[in-house]
Formats: C-alpha cells, sequence, structure tokens
C-alpha cells in the first residue's frame, strides 16, 4: 500500500533521506515493512522569524488495506490512465483541434488507449515554432500563424510552466505522472508550487508528441481549421486549409487567442457567449528584492527557491491581482495579428533572471465593453493597438516607472530595475493605453500591495503594457457532459474554450474531454 507522511518539519538545509527517516519513524514499521519511499512534497514555513523544511513522503509499505494510520497519514489515491467503456463504433478518427495544453493531453490519452486520433494545429512544430519565437525576440518580422500564442504546445509551452490549481481534480496527479515520465525535472514535481519552465517544456511537449505517434494518432501542423460541415445538428467533419475531413467526434481544444475560430464556429451555428476576463500590465522588480520581501534574514540562502507571490484584493465590486508570477522571468511581447502588442511572461527551470515580473490585472467584464459575443475580442484588441502605437509601432515595449504613472507623468529614465523585455523597450505614459478605471485601480492596488510586501509599490517598479490575454474573452457553450449544446459530436475545453485557466486545468479538462469520447465509443 502507498501511504503519504505529511507535516514533516525539519531545519532548513536537511537532506531528503532524513525526512524518509522520520516517515519510516512516523510509521512505527520496521525496515522490512518498508518497500520503497521518496519525497512527495517539499515547502517552506519562514512563520514566527524561523525557517523549516515541511516535507511530505511517499512510503510503499506492506501493511493491511484496513490498517488504522496514525495522525498525518494517509493512503495515496492512485492515478490511473482511463479505460475505454464506449460500445459504439466510430466511423472516422477522432479529431482534436488545437495542441495545447487541452489538445496535447486529450490527444495523448486517446492514442494511448488505441483511437488513433488526428490533430489539427494551426502553427508549427516545436522545432519550427521555436525558430520562430526566436526570430520575432530578436526584433525580427511576427508570424502570425506559428508564434508564441499558436503552435504545438500552445501559448503554456512559453511561460514559467506552473502547474498550481484550485480545481482539486485527481486527475492532476496523472497530469504530473504524464510529465514526470516525459522529462519533468523531479524536483519540479515534488514542490509545494510545482512549476517546470519553458526550457523543460518544450522537449515534453516534443516527447508526447513522439508517443502520440507512436501509438497511431498523427498531427499535422501549419493546419488551420476553416470551418465545420455540420449535418441535422451533428458534426459531419472539418474543413482546413489542406482539405476536408469526415469526422464524427471532435475536441475544440483552440486557445484563448483563436479570434477568427470564433468567428467561424458563430457563423457554423455553434453558440458562445461573452464573458469576464482581466486586463493590465506586467509589473518588474529585482527578484533580490522580492527574496528579501519574502525571506526576511534568510533571502539568498541556496536552500531557499527564488520568492514568489501571489496577492490580490477587491474593492468596488471589482478585483485587482497579481497573475502568472514569475521569480527570475522575463517579460515577453506574446502578440498573434499585425499592429498589436500584448505582454506576459516567462521563466526557465532555473529562474536565475535578475527580475522577478507578474501580471497585475483589473477584473473587467461586458459591462466594461459591451454586450455582444464578440465585444471583449473588440476591447482586447483595442488596447493592444494603443500599446503597440505608444510603443511606436515594430512591438516596442511602452513601459514606465510606478512612480511617473501614479503621478500621470511620462517616465524619461529608467531607475533600478532595468526591462527584461527582448525587443526595443520605449518609456511613455501607460496612462494613455489603458482605461481610466483600469489605471486607477492598478494604482490603488500597488499601493495596497505595498503594505503586504515591502518595496512592492517601490517609485522603480516598471511597468510594461499591455496585459490582455488572460483568459479568453468568450465561452463555447456546452452540457454538462462537454458536449457542444449546438452541435453534437463536438467537445470544447480548455482555456480556449473557457472552461480552464493554466496548464493544470487545462490538461485535466482535455482528459475529460478524452474520457467523453471514450465513454462513447470503442477504440
Amino acid at each position: 500500500m502507498k501511504l503519504i507522511v505529511s507535516d514533516i518539519i525539519l531545519p532548513l538545509g536537511a537532506d531528503n533521506n532524513e525526512a524518509i527517516s522520520a516517515a519510516k519513524t512516523a510509521l512505527g514499521l520496521v525496515n522490512g515493512d518498508i518497500l520503497g519511499a521518496e519525497i512527495y512534497k517539499k515547502a517552506f514555513d519562514l512563520r514566527h522569524g524561523r525557517a523549516k523544511a515541511v516535507y511530505s513522503v511517499a512510503v510503499e509499505a506492506d501493511i493491511s488495506e484496513d490498517a488504522v494510520l496514525p495522525p498525518h497519514v494517509r493512503r495515496a489515491v492512485a492515478a490511473a490512465m482511463p479505460r475505454p467503456t464506449g460500445k459504439r463504433k466510430l466511423q472516422h478518427r477522432p479529431v482534436i483541434v488545437g495542441f495545447g495544453p487541452a489538445g496535447l493531453f486529450a490527444t495523448y490519452v486517446l492514442a494511448k488507449q488505441g483511437y488513433n486520433p488526428v490533430v489539427f494545429e494551426r502553427g508549427g512544430c516545436m522545432e519550427d515554432r521555436d525558430k520562430a519565437v526566436d526570430v520575432f525576440f530578436a526584433g525580427g518580422a511576427l508570424c502570425e500563424q506559428s508564434n508564441i500564442q499558436f503552435g504545438e504546445g500552445g501559448a503554456g509551452a512559453y511561460s514559467d510552466g506552473k502547474l498550481t490549481t484550485r480545481i482539486g481534480d485527481s486527475r492532476c496527479q496523472l497530469v504530473l505522472d504524464i510529465l514526470r515520465h516525459h522529462g519533468a525535472p523531479a524536483d519540479a514535481l515534488i514542490a509545494a508550487k510545482p512549476h517546470i519552465g519553458t526550457d523543460y517544456l518544450k522537449n515534453i511537449v516534443v516527447s508526447m508528441r513522439r508517443a502520440i505517434l507512436a501509438c497511431g494518432g498523427s498531427v499535422h501542423f501549419n493546419t488551420k481549421v476553416q470551418g465545420f460541415s455540420v449535418q441535422n445538428g451533428a458534426l459531419g467533419g472539418v474543413r482546413t486549409e489542406n482539405g476536408a475531413f469526415a469526422c464524427q467526434t471532435a475536441v475544440l481544444a483552440i486557445g484563448h487567442s483563436a479570434r477568427d475560430t470564433f468567428l467561424d464556429l458563430a457563423e457554423t451555428g455553434f453558440l458562445l457567449e461573452a464573458k469576464a476576463f482581466s486586463v493590465g500590465v506586467r509589473i518588474e522588480h529585482l527578484q533580490r528584492e522580492i527574496d528579501r520581501a519574502l525571506y526576511g534574514g534568510y533571502a539568498g540562502n541556496a536552500h531557499l527557491p527564488p520568492g514568489e507571490y501571489a496577492l490580490s484584493m477587491r474593492e468596488g465590486g471589482r478585483a485587482c491581482y497579481s497573475f502568472c508570477m514569475c521569480p527570475g522571468g522575463t517579460v515577453i511581447p506574446v502578440a498573434s495579428e499585425q499592429g498589436g502588442l500584448a505582454v506576459n511572461g516567462m521563466s526557465y527551470h532555473a529562474r536565475d533572471g535578475e527580475n522577478a515580473n507578474a501580471a497585475l490585472c483589473v477584473s473587467v467584464g461586458p459591462g466594461d465593453f459591451g454586450t455582444g459575443i464578440f465585444d471583449g475580442v473588440a476591447f482586447q484588441r483595442s488596447l493592444e493597438r494603443a500599446a503597440f502605437a505608444s510603443g511606436g509601432g515594430e512591438y516596442a515595449a511602452p513601459g514606465q516607472r510606478f512612480g511617473d504613472f501614479e503621478n500621470n507623468q511620462k517616465s524619461t529614465h529608467l531607475g533600478t530595475v532595468r526591462p527584461s523585455y527582448p525587443r526595443e523597450y520605449k518609456l511613455t505614459d501607460i496612462n494613455q493605453i489603458l482605461p481610466p478605471f483600469v489605471s486607477d485601480m492598478l494604482k490603488t492596488t500597488v499601493r495596497a500591495f505595498g503594505k503586504k510586501l515591502r518595496g512592492f509599490d517601490a517609485p522603480d517598479a516598471l511597468l510594461t503594457a499591455v496585459e490582455s490575454r488572460t483568459s479568453s474573452p468568450v465561452r463555447i457553450l456546452r452540457k454538462q457532459d462537454m458536449e457542444s449544446i449546438a452541435v453534437k459530436g463536438v467537445i470544447p475545453c480548455g482555456e480556449g474554450a473557457g472552461y480552464a485557466g493554466g496548464i493544470m486545468s487545462a490538461a485535466v479538462d482535455g482528459i475529460k474531454a478524452a474520457e467523453r469520447i471514450m465513454a462513447q465509443y470503442a477504440p
């Protein structure tokens, strides 16, 4: 039986073997009863002025199923690959549209269970996509079909690779197990706030694709889906730029930036609605200052990871919060359309950059931008075009010191924080880009966060505009069983469909989409 022994508290810098020994002692078992043990989770507690390491250890033990367990010990829940239960025969191979986290995990599960899925991804394979992104970061042209938003791995492949989520789904462990099998570093997965980093994520995605191909799946890159054939309310096929393909079931995992595909869906008869999302800026601080604010006298200790924060507040019915915080990371351009600039954050596994950055975003809803299905898209686009113009074009990022932003004056010089943005950086007045209600909320929030985290509101903190792709501005409506309300056989899932936020929840939604197909059809 596999057991999880929690709340093992040891001094900072303790060896992992000490935690394993403590777990064995807590169980009261002799060595002959222990079949194996490994670190399950590791966190740090810096409360009360003392730093401690807090472990959970997984122990495989030879004990009976009905044994009474000591405090802080629980039975581990197995993360099993879902199995087919459906009996109906598929006339055509299942189709997955999009190869980000949701599409990737849906495809992976279906391929492993013998369904031979077919993927259509508008962007390139990771090898080609990475070259296009490198060219863009170096100041070259934007490729509208293969960029930070589109291509193998989706937007999640160029991020901090956070695997935290609040959904509490048992499939989360399956996602972690699959990632580990395909190359995720062990230290990333045992962290209390696991993250992988872009450098590892790209290789993991390629490894999963190769496993899919080895199991009989196929992936068509640079193949944009342009429409859907619907007959008597049921899916009959997909139309791509490389031809039409018959299918009776498809997973829509198109990502939150597939604006043209949203239009195609609406024209085909799918039901969509506008949904709330958030907009704002990226805020950068020196990582060492964040470490000092979080760790105090322990800042710089080699046993502690780079400090990270998650802050939020509400005022007047509106929320403002930090999002996708990237310790030791980089602010990057994530545009997918000519003439518009959006930014996000990215970290490598080591998180060893000079700056910390995070999105600082204000919630917006249909009351702010209109009630039409695509009014949120238009709102995002207007902000991105304003940011592009403010930067002077060519995807130069408009930036501003917080002290100047607070005083509504254009920045004329940088302070202690230097921009990590890879392309040209232009100092400007971000108040001219954002709606006043967003700017005002950001100012109030930064000041409030400065009382929670010393130095957060420092005048030299650097803001970069505009963070607009926090989540999908539309939702593709689906029933409780995940099938589209309007078109039988189609399963909208992931961030693009409006049902997930982040790598982990999108991957879980993709697995659930695969389960929906396996519950209906035989392999």
